[in-house]
C-alpha cells in the first residue's frame, strides 16, 4: 500500500515471536493481495482493468471495506469516493509519480469517469460499469489496523497498540498498567497544546494538505481542495471507518466538515486557522 507498519505488545509468557511475526505477514499479504493498487497482480486491479458490464465477487475483507466506502461516499455527499483511481493517478499519487498530468481534458474525462454512485454492489458482487478505477488506499489501511489487531487478539495477544501508515488502534493496556497514550498529530509548522488520547479499544485516524505529498484531492471537483483545512484527527472504535471518516471531512473544510462531524456523532479535532474540536470529541476529552 506504499507504506510500512509498526506494533507494540505486550507478549504472553512463552509467545513464540516468529510465529506471530508470520501472522501479521500472512494477514497483511490477504489484504495487500485484494485491495492494493500499487499491486498490478492484486483483484482491486484486477477490477480497474475489467471490462463494462461485469460483476466480481468480492472476497471478506475487500466487501467488507467496499460496503464501507460506498456509505461513507453517500453519508459524506461524495467528499469521500472510492472510485477516484483515475485522478489520484493524473495528480501523480499513484503508484507510478512518473503518470503525473495536469492536462485540464483528462482531468475532467477522470471525474467524469469517476462517482461512487456509479457502482453496484450487490450480494458480495461489484459491478464495473466502465472506465471506474477504484482506490481504497483512504480507508484500506484502517482496515487493516482492525484486521491486525483482531487478529492478535485472537492469538491470545490483548494488550497490543497497531500502526499502519499513521492510522493506530490501541487495544488492552501498556505492561505498565497505564492505556496507549497517543499524541494527536498536528499539521508542521503549526502550534497547538498537546491532545493526548487513550487508545483503550479505540482508533485514530488522521489526514491532510501535508500528507500525501501535500495534496488532498476533492472527489467532487477533480482538484486538490484548497479550504483553509489543514489536519483533520477522527477518533473511533474502528480504523476503517476513522481512516474514512478523516479524509472526508479533510476535503469538506472547516465548518462542513465541523457541521458533518456533529451530526455524524463523531469525535474529530480540525485544524485550520484555530483548532475546531466536535462535541463528540469534547465529551470524550470531558469524561
Amino acid at each position: 500500500m506504499g507504506t510500512g507498519w509498526s506494533m507494540r505488545f505486550a507478549a504472553p509468557v512463552g509467545c513464540d515471536m516468529a510465529a506471530i511475526e508470520a501472522a501479521i505477514l500472512a494477514r497483511l499479504d490477504v489484504i495487500i493481495t485484494e485491495m492494493s493498487h500499487w499491486r498490478a497482480d492484486s483483484l482491486i486491479s484486477a477490477y480497474n482493468r475489467a471490462a463494462p458490464g461485469s460483476w466480481h465477487a468480492l472476497p471478506a475483507d475487500f466487501a467488507r471495506v467496499m460496503q464501507a466506502a460506498i456509505g461513507i461516499a453517500h453519508r459524506s455527499g461524495g467528499a469521500f469516493d472510492p472510485t477516484i483511481g483515475h485522478l489520484v493517478d493524473l495528480a501523480g499519487f499513484g503508484p507510478d509519480p512518473a503518470r503525473l498530468d495536469e492536462d485540464p481534458g483528462r482531468i475532467e474525462a477522470a471525474r467524469t469517469a469517476a462517482g461512487w454512485q456509479r457502482l453496484r454492489y450487490h450480494e458480495g458482487r461489484l459491478l464495473q460499469p466502465g472506465g471506474v478505477a477504484l482506490d481504497l488506499s483512504g480507508i484500506a489501511k484502517g482496515h487493516a489496523v482492525d484486521a491486525v489487531a483482531n487478529l492478535l487478539n485472537e492469538q491470545g495477544i490483548s494488550d497490543v497498540l497497531v500502526e499502519i501508515g499513521g492510522e493506530l488502534a490501541g487495544r488492552g493496556i501498556r505492561p505498565d498498567g497505564d492505556p496507549w497514550w497517543v499524541d494527536l498529530e498536528d499539521p508542521p509548522g503549526i502550534s497547538l497544546p498537546r491532545l493526548r488520547i487513550a487508545l483503550h479499544r479505540l482508533a485514530v485516524a488522521t489526514s491532510g494538505d501535508y500528507r500525501r505529498g501535500g495534496h488532498t484531492l476533492d472527489p467532487r471537483s477533480g482538484r486538490s481542495i484548497a479550504n483553509g483545512l489543514h489536519s483533520v484527527s477522527v477518533i473511533h472504535p474502528s480504523a476503517m471507518l476513522a481512516d474514512a471518516w478523516a479524509t472526508a471531512l479533510t476535503v469538506l473544510g472547516p465548518e462542513d466538515g465541523l457541521a458533518t462531524a456533529k451530526r455524524e456523532g463523531l469525535a474529530a479535532r480540525l485544524v485550520a486557522d484555530r483548532e475546531l474540536l466536535s462535541p463528540a470529541l469534547l465529551a470524550m476529552l470531558e469524561y
